[in-house]
C-alpha cells in the first residue's frame, strides 16, 4: 500500500497549480510549529530535504516528504492528501481560491490530531520548514 495518496479534489488542485506556475511542485508535511501540521506545497526544489526526511511517495507527479521524527510520532502507515476551505499557512502555495492542502489518516481524521507535531531537537522545538526554506 502506498504511504501517500490523494483525493480527486487534491489531484485537480495540483494539476491547476502546476499549470498556473509552469513547473513541478513538491510537498513537505509540516512539523506543526509554524504551519499547524499542514502539508506545505512548494515549487520543486525550493525546500531543502535531507537525511531526516522520509519520502512517502509521489502524488500526481509531486514528491511528498515528511520529517522522520514526525512520521514516527504520528505512526500512520499511510496519509491522504486532500483540500479544505481556508488560506494556506506558512510558506505554502494554496490549493486554489480560498483553499489549502491538508492530510488525513485513512480513518478520516486529520493527521496528527491530538498530538504535538513540533520536533524536539534537544533544547528547543524546531520548525523544520522555516529553517530550510531557501531565501
Amino acid at each position: 500500500m502506498p504511504r501517500i495518496s490523494a483525493t480527486g479534489a487534491a489531484r485537480e488542485a495540483i494539476r491547476r497549480l502546476r499549470a498556473a506556475r509552469g513547473g513541478p511542485l513538491m510537498f513537505v508535511q509540516s512539523g506543526g510549529c509554524c504551519a499547524g501540521s499542514t502539508p506545505m506545497c512548494f515549487p520543486a526544489g525550493e525546500l531543502r530535504t535531507g537525511p531526516g526526511d522520509v519520502l512517502l511517495g509521489d502524488v500526481a507527479g509531486c514528491p511528498f516528504y515528511i520529517d522522520a521524527a514526525l512520521d514516527r510520532a504520528w505512526n500512520h502507515p499511510a496519509l491522504i492528501l486532500d483540500v479544505a476551505a481556508g488560506e494556506p499557512e506558512g510558506f505554502s502555495l494554496g490549493a486554489g481560491d480560498g483553499q489549502h492542502f491538508i492530510t488525513r489518516s485513512p480513518a478520516g481524521r486529520p493527521a496528527g490530531a491530538g498530538r504535538s507535531a513540533a520536533r524536539d531537537d534537544g533544547d528547543r522545538a524546531v520548525c523544520v520548514a522555516e529553517q530550510r526554506v531557501r531565501h
